[in-house]
């Protein structure tokens, strides 16, 4: 399953499959493969962030320069387990887990104030001040029942949600 020149057994696809929760059937985790081994242009059984920036989609995300500290040079069964974050069967814990990762810019276990800030800047660009991004965010915060100098484990971070 490392090199991409490689097939997938039956083995490789059944651990896919639970690495990922069963979020995906046979079928798709072999259509993911090829698409894996598409976007593996070095054929080194990892996906590089160039290589992600090369799917137009992605490039344009406001988030790609942060979803690509978590990405750059997964293999194939931590890019499928990246992309059940998106499926409609994934469960709402594994879609605020990763969410959460987004956010933990330095993957420390925690959010601060300043990494929703900076996500919040993403998203936003021009379109809003950095005072009106800062007093939205306090009063979301304090709503939750949370401060500026607070750092959000993955549970706090729900309840910010």
């Amino acid at each position: 399953m490392g090199n991409t020149s490689s097939m997938l057994t039956q083995y490789d696809i059944e651990e896919v499959k639970q690495h990922c929760n069963n979020t995906f059937s046979q079928q798709e985790i072999v259509s993911l493969y090829q698409r894996f081994c598409q976007l593996d242009r070095s054929g080194g059984g990892f996906i590089s962030a160039d290589e992600f920036l090369s799917v137009p989609e992605f490039a344009v995300n406001p988030l790609s320069q942060r979803l690509l500290k978590v990405l750059d040079g997964l293999n194939f069964k931590e890019f499928v387990a990246f992309l059940s974050a998106f499926s409609s069967r994934a469960s709402p814990q594994q879609k605020i887990e990763f969410i959460f990762k987004v956010y933990d810019a330095d993957n420390n276990g925690k959010v601060t104030f300043n990494d929703m800030l900076d996500v919040l800047r993403d998203l936003t660009g021009q379109f809003i001040s950095e005072q009106q991004r800062e007093q939205v965010l306090t009063h979301v915060l304090e709503e939750s029942g949370y401060s500026r100098d607070s750092s959000l484990t993955v549970s706090d971070f729900v309840k910010v949600l």
